[in-house]
């Protein structure tokens, strides 16, 4: 029998699918990948495409936004742009390409923490979420 807080995890976890902007570390997609997340590529698949068509490709496909372009929060806040299904934004980029996706790792294992309508941003001391 699973503790609730197992149960959730892994609810959580299987329901997460990414959508790695162009500036996203390889590495880190990698390191997704291979703890069985889903991580659509845009540097892979479409490379050199607007910020205003990765949203689009995220909600259609229902993936969450992980990039280290600080420009979606001015098109989701500012400018009223679709709001994807979330956006998590690193505005520090650690030590190394495996940075971002040890970080994130650690932030789906966090059951307090969750990600869908909010904008996420990872700083280097703390993080910050705002619902949209």
């Amino acid at each position: 029998m699973y503790a609730a807080g197992i149960v959730f995890s892994i609810i959580k976890d299987s329901l997460m699918k990414f959508l790695a902007n162009e500036n996203f570390p390889f590495p880190s997609i990698q390191l997704l990948r291979s703890n069985k997340y889903y991580v659509k590529s845009i540097a892979e698949d479409i490379p050199g495409i607007k910020d205003e068509e990765i949203i689009e490709i995220a909600t259609k496909e229902q993936l969450i936004i992980i990039t280290f372009d600080k420009d979606y929060g001015e098109l989701i806040f500012k400018y009223g742009f679709l709001n994807p299904p979330a956006v998590v934004f690193f505005r520090h980029k650690g030590q190394t390409p495996l940075f971002a996706g040890t970080f994130l790792m650690q932030l789906l294992s966090d059951e307090s923490i969750t990600f869908t309508d909010y904008f996420t941003v990872i700083d280097e001391n703390n993080i910050r979420q705002r619902k949209y």
